[in-house]
């Protein structure tokens, strides 16, 4: 099992935190210093960040690895530069521009849409599943010798952007060149490439989901997040069976959104 705390940040007489290193290390503090460094691009590693969503693709254990990194070197499993919420934010931004230009948006119905997307998709979203995992892991699946252990909700958090990032790009980039002329037609081949890409992009979600919480060593039992797979797969078959669309109906849902 990997060290839950830096050595460097214990005091050298009985291994205990110092006062001063433990008031660095509350989630009150490196909140602050997250944000703080939020507005402050010089300071973010941009270059890191990149890498991390390459990998996502590739190799999301290695992403993970680097958390493992994180905690022996900073005592801290979240994240503590902002760069990869700063690219994906901008991300986001570019891909809902392109969509609202593929569903044929005015200026103004795309900037709605933008304002929909980022705030209550993503943000909104975003912190309501990293609130529920956070509450359940912690709740259900910490091991019982480790319960002074438990998983920082900021952790969680990042968990769900680094899901969210693959998830994004099916759905928000790759999937905009066939929807006017694949996907949203009536045919077979089109809700059989839109939903197949929904199947890939929320398979995705789930799988890297399920690496954020194995990659904690005091948690138990991380197999379950893999079972919405199940429901997944059951829900893309009745979907090719009864002919539904879901690409078809997100892009109904975004130009009710605007209206």
């Amino acid at each position: 099992m990997l060290p839950t705390t830096s050595v460097n940040s214990r005091s050298p007489g009985n291994g205990a935190l110092s006062p001063r290193d433990a008031a660095r290390h509350t989630a009150g503090a490196k909140r602050y210093k997250y944000l703080r460094r939020l507005f402050h691009f010089r300071q973010m590693d941009f270059e890191f960040a990149l890498w991390q969503m390459l990998y996502l693709f590739t190799s999301p254990q290695r992403v993970y690895r680097n958390f493992h990194y994180r905690k022996q070197t900073k005592d801290q499993w979240a994240r503590d530069d902002p760069a990869f919420l700063v690219l994906l934010s901008i991300w986001l931004c570019v891909s809902t521009v392109g969509f609202g230009f593929v569903l044929d948006m005015g200026f103004f119905e795309t900037i709605k849409l933008l304002l929909w997307v980022v705030f209550i998709d993503c943000v909104g979203v975003g912190l309501l599943i990293a609130t529920l995992m956070w509450f359940i892991s912690n709740k259900y699946l910490v091991k019982q010798q480790n319960r002074d252990y438990d998983v920082e909700w900021g952790y969680a958090f990042d968990v769900h952007l680094n899901a969210f990032y693959p998830l994004l790009v099916i759905l928000h980039f790759i999937q905009l060149f066939f929807i006017n002329y694949v996907i949203i037609s009536d045919s077979v081949i089109g809700y059989f490439v839109g939903n197949t890409l929904w199947l890939i992009a929320i398979g995705y979600y789930i799988y890297v989901t399920f690496l954020g919480y194995s990659a904690l060593p005091f948690l138990k039992n991380t197999a379950i997040l893999l079972y919405p797979f199940a429901l997944l797969i059951m829900l893309y078959l009745i979907s090719l069976a009864c002919g539904w669309n879901f690409t078809k109906m997100l892009c109904s849902f975004y130009k009710y959104r605007v209206k």
